[in-house]
């Protein structure tokens, strides 16, 4: 190998990649070329080397592509969630769900507590992790999925719509049972909910213990019928009552007049 690849054989490997669609190794080519040279790669060390930096990049744009795709209000990591604070929580298992095999085994997760206990934040944390490792998933509040169902009713279009709800991977409903839910609507919503039941994990997020959901969906038969599929097999984390953000944002408070 020369020092650096000739110009001209450098245009014809970026032409021969654009049309391969090897976008980091047309980028990519004549530094790795020059850093072969200096180190005294052989072509074998070279061609690995190059091709590694293609994976690794496409594995990134396909990372950031599904954290795009998921819809996340705000992306929050598991890592800046605050277990000193909600100290009821178990990290470990938390951090295990955050491994993914539960979506693998299309068990659900269930966040029961009061606003403010983390709910939102510990189930965007554990989608982020699926999304990183390249799952599709889909987060939306209770109200939104609904919202859209009822749409797609008024279109005749309700099994197109359910049958794309139930090919996420890893589908989050944030504030279950915040709001009443119509019979009509509830009806289209365990649609989804049954459509996924032991073929892909749903995360539920909800401020009510299980006996008090039949105060937002009246039809009991249906609250039943949705209990039971959501909680089969489930990993139910109870985040408490007391707003860890509110302790948070008045230790802050005193130690701003400190």
């Amino acid at each position: 190998m020369s020092e650096a690849p000739p110009s001209m054989e450098v245009a014809s490997i970026k032409q021969s990649c654009r049309k391969l669609h090897l976008p980091t190794v047309a980028g990519q080519c004549a530094s790795l070329a020059a850093q072969a040279v200096k180190s005294r790669q052989s072509h074998l060390a070279y061609l690995d080397a190059l091709l590694e930096a293609e994976v690794e990049e496409r594995e990134r744009n396909v990372v950031k592509r599904r954290i795009r795709e998921a819809h996340f209000p705000r992306v929050k990591a598991l890592e800046e969630f605050d277990f000193e604070a909600a100290s009821h929580i178990s990290p470990a298992r938390v951090r295990k769900l955050a491994e993914g095999e539960y979506i693998a085994r299309a068990e659900p997760v269930i966040f029961i507590g009061e606003t403010g206990t983390g709910k939102t934040h510990l189930s965007t944390a554990l989608a982020l992790a699926a999304c990183q490792q390249r799952r599709r998933v889909r987060f939306a509040t209770a109200a939104e999925l609904i919202n859209e169902l009822n749409e797609a009713r008024e279109k005749h279009e309700v099994n197109r719509v359910v049958n794309r709800w139930t090919r996420y991977e890893l589908l989050v409903l944030d504030e279950m049972c915040y709001i009443a839910i119509a019979d009509t609507a509830a009806e289209l919503l365990f649609q989804v909910i049954a459509g996924r039941a032991e073929r892909a994990a749903v995360i539920i997020t909800t401020n009510l213990p299980f006996s008090e959901w039949t105060t937002m969906i009246p039809n009991t038969r249906l609250c039943k019928a949705m209990v039971d599929r959501l909680t089969d097999r489930a990993h139910i984390i109870e985040t408490g009552i007391e707003s860890y953000r509110f302790r948070r944002t008045v230790a802050k408070g005193k130690g701003a007049k400190a």
